[in-house]
């Protein structure tokens, strides 16, 4: 049966990766995608989800979607405000953070990521933002859900730089290295999900959205991806979740002005 509801590959993308996201989790959000997926988690389906942003606001509930972690938005609407070396030390490193959502530029097949240098590190091509607090994010939040475009460029098979760790070289080498939590268990793209094999920890294909195929997904990839046995087929976004995402995209534009929309 084919549906009649309109919805932009985006919002496909946002409201999936906000679905991963259930009620009362504690998630460390970074800008961006993830923070527009997990402020609809918190407006839908999941009231009571703990938002915590790097600038040491927690318990978020931002009525716009903030431009930066410094946003005005986050620290009025916060349950209260610690300092940033408390964030790290008290609630990342301690194991009190249960989901970890971060966007990277790039992406290789064990989940690592890079957001520093496209190109030789000291001739480099494009210099990135940067690290930030991805690192000790990608390190210790008990898992780690990674949001991003799908394409030959972001998708690659090998990282120019490694910022932040996923699975390092595949297989037991996360936890030989003496990092801490799961590391990646989802990759949100706009085709569709990616989680790691539970034994190579090599990304696979596990569901598509609506009207994605499976050779698109791997057209847009550098290596050669690999998908499960039985491929999950995503339901569209409900009335009720595009109505709530395009009321909080509505408020930010008028807030921010369309670079936030």
């Amino acid at each position: 049966m084919t549906s009649d509801r309109v919805y932009s590959t985006d919002e496909m993308m946002t409201v999936a990766a906000s679905r991963l996201l259930g009620d009362g989790t504690v998630c460390f959000v970074g800008i961006g995608l993830p923070s527009a997926a997990a402020n609809l988690a918190r407006l839908t389906h999941a009231p009571e989800v703990v938002l915590i942003y790097e600038s040491g606001t927690i318990g978020a509930k931002p009525n716009v979607l903030p431009l930066s972690i410094g946003d005005s938005e986050l620290a009025t609407t916060a349950d209260f405000i610690v300092s940033i070396p408390d964030i790290f030390r008290y609630f990342l490193q301690a194991g009190r953070i249960d989901v970890g959502f971060l966007g990277a530029a790039q992406i290789d097949r064990f989940g690592n990521i890079n957001t520093t240098v496209i190109g030789d590190y000291h001739h480099p091509k494009t210099r990135l933002p940067g690290a930030g607090g991805a690192p000790e994010i990608a390190g210790s939040a008990k898992e780690v859900f990674l949001i991003l475009r799908q394409s030959p460029r972001s998708f690659v098979k090998q990282l120019d730089f490694i910022t932040s760790a996923g699975y390092l070289t595949g297989g037991n080498s996360r936890e030989a290295a003496g990092i801490p939590g799961k590391g990646p268990t989802h990759v949100i793209t706009d085709f569709g999900l990616l989680e790691p094999d539970p034994v190579t920890r090599e990304l696979t294909m596990t569901a598509l959205y609506p009207g994605r195929t499976l050779e698109q997904a791997r057209a847009a990839t550098g290596w050669e991806l690999k998908a499960a046995q039985h491929m999950e087929l995503l339901a569209e976004p409900t009335d009720y979740e595009l109505t709530m995402l395009r009321d909080l995209k509505a408020r930010t534009a008028m807030a921010h002005g369309h670079e936030a929309a």
